[in-house]
């Protein structure tokens, strides 16, 4: 717990590439990683258990999760981040201190309760990737030490994304349960951080923003 309570009011940096991405380079992650550190990010978000294993000689929290090579056509209705309980164990043997999982409850009561279970089990942390209320209210009431708004606008059941981040989820979060709440996703701007703590976010997750220079492009490009 001191590991969430050294979070309040900090931004986490999510450092993370897909395989066919330049940057998904062993050589290249670690630069992201090491940049990040010396901008001041109090954490780091990283997929797969490379990436743990290398996130953790920064002497930060590191957040550990796994996701497919290529997500599915069908992206919106399946379970890819963290699917089973071998990626849980190889995230824990990777050295992840909190291990992030999908938190919708396409995932089952059970499952979602067996991920807890043996997150707690190892002495880590259980972070809930959720996208409704409902999912959130679900995984704080089964144990989850955080939930996070990571799948809003994600999924079937959260309906398409909001313009910018999830600031009504999360306030709903905020009011509805006293587990920590990150706001994650579509976060661009720096006032948009202020604000999600203001609401009463525990800390801010940002990915995209920092980390994806092919999405920043896109960005610059589409809007003029």
């Amino acid at each position: 717990m001191d590991i969430i309570t050294n979070l309040k009011g900090k931004i986490i940096v999510s450092s993370q590439a897909m395989p066919d991405e330049p940057l998904y380079k062993e050589e290249c992650m670690n630069a992201m990683m090491a940049s990040v550190i010396n901008g001041g990010a109090a954490a780091l978000r990283v997929a797969g258990a490379r990436d743990v294993r290398n996130a953790k000689k920064f002497n930060v929290p590191v957040i550990g999760l796994t996701k497919p090579e290529k997500l599915p056509p069908n992206w919106k209705e399946v379970v890819y981040i963290t699917p089973t309980m071998k990626e849980v164990k190889e995230l824990i043997d990777a050295g992840a201190d909190i291990i992030a999982f999908d938190g919708t409850l396409r995932n089952g009561k059970a499952r979602l309760e067996e991920f807890i279970s043996e997150i707690h089990k190892e002495n880590r942390l259980a972070m809930a990737d959720i996208s409704t209320l409902e999912e959130g209210l679900e995984c704080a009431k089964l144990g989850a030490d955080i939930v996070s708004t990571t799948l809003a606008g994600y999924t079937l059941e959260s309906g398409e994304p909001t313009e910018g981040p999830d600031y009504d989820l999360l306030k709903k979060l905020v009011s509805a349960t006293n587990t920590p709440v990150i706001l994650e996703g579509r976060i661009w701007e720096p006032k948009e951080v202020k604000k999600a703590f203001e609401l009463g976010a525990h800390c801010v997750v940002i990915g995209s923003a920092i980390t994806r220079p092919q999405l920043i492009t896109k960005r610059f490009i589409e809007g003029v």
